[in-house]
């Protein structure tokens, strides 16, 4: 139901964006909306809240400008959209933004949603003897080729002395895993929140190891269209701030607000209140992230998914949060 209302809602706003475009410009390229993607991650939930609460649209109003909200289910689509010009701002995680960057389109990353290391885990039955990189070896492991996910299983094996060839990746969905894994399809599975919350809390599975257990940052992100950031510096700073301002006040966020977000992600309020203490909400780009994702990047064209390395710093502009553009 929940994947439905989400198409149905996406299908809508798309409807409207490609028959008016997002908002009109003046000369100088200032645009009198903000088109903003989401997906449903927890490490988008102080962007939730504002949603929910209005904080953009109030903060915005005195500039004239409205906001657009598209609702995605991943990364992908989202570089699709960002690349026609139908959005002007995505959150993103690691692996959709150092690939979004490297497609043509001129986009920066302006800010940062969360440093996320133990949103990332390795799952195995409750009752596997799987306890160590050393036991996974020759074990197939079901993981999201390309992904986050992927990446965590190549740095796990690492950290136990061997690599990627040790074990039999599997391709799957995040859909998938949990049905595979319950019928010994696959070992384990490597996948992210807030289907590990939703395994664990199921009572028949265990986390193996965390991103935190092996090196594995876990940096989300928030991407903008260069074109429309430079020409709109006060908007990009205005989403930015507010952003901020959710996560510092998440402690107080009605019961309502997290119904919504609860909803959002397709969880009960319990669940994604215990996933809060994985996430470090942030919105500064700070060299930890940068090393991150440019670790990203060395993942990616090792497993043959990027052609070559870049220096994700290059496209990084921190001046927004700032207020220093």
């Amino acid at each position: 139901m929940k994947k439905r209302v989400i198409a149905l809602l996406l299908a809508t706003v798309m409807a409207v964006g490609l028959l008016t475009g997002c908002g009109s410009s003046n000369d100088s390229g200032k645009s009198n909306m903000v088109c903003i993607a989401i997906q449903p991650s927890a490490a988008f939930i102080p962007m939730m809240i504002a949603r929910k609460q209005g904080y953009l649209e109030e903060a915005l109003k005195d500039q004239g400008v409205s906001v657009i909200w598209y609702d995605f289910e991943s990364g992908p689509p989202m570089n699709t959209s960002i690349g026609k010009g139908e959005t002007d701002l995505c959150l993103y995680g690691d692996v959709p933004t150092v690939s979004a960057i490297t497609q043509g389109c001129e986009r920066e990353v302006v800010g940062i949603t969360a440093q996320a290391a133990d949103s990332y885990a390795i799952v195995v039955l409750k009752d596997s003897p799987i306890n160590s990189p050393a036991d996974l070896k020759g074990k197939k492991v079901g993981n999201n080729a390309g992904s986050t996910g992927h990446n965590m299983v190549d740095k796990y094996m690492t950290s136990g002395g061997l690599t990627l060839n040790d074990v039999e990746l599997v391709a799957a969905t995040p859909a998938d895993m949990p049905y595979m894994l319950r019928n010994h399809q696959v070992d384990a599975i490597s996948l992210w929140e807030p289907s590990i919350t939703k395994l664990i809390d199921a009572g028949d599975c265990r986390i193996l190891a965390q991103g935190s257990d092996c090196g594995l940052a876990g940096t989300n992100t928030i991407i903008g269209r260069k074109e429309y950031c430079q020409a709109n510096p006060k908007v990009v700073e205005t989403v930015l701030k507010q952003y901020k301002r959710a996560a510092d006040e998440i402690d107080s966020t009605s019961d309502e607000t997290w119904q919504y977000v609860a909803k959002y992600l397709g969880l009960d309020v319990s669940q994604v209140k215990s996933m809060l203490p994985k996430y470090n909400f942030s919105v500064e780009v700070t060299q930890e992230d940068i090393d991150s994702l440019n670790d990203t990047i060395k993942f990616l064209v090792k497993i043959g998914k990027l052609e070559k390395a870049y220096d994700i710093a290059d496209y990084c502009n921190p001046n927004y949060y700032k207020g220093t553009y």
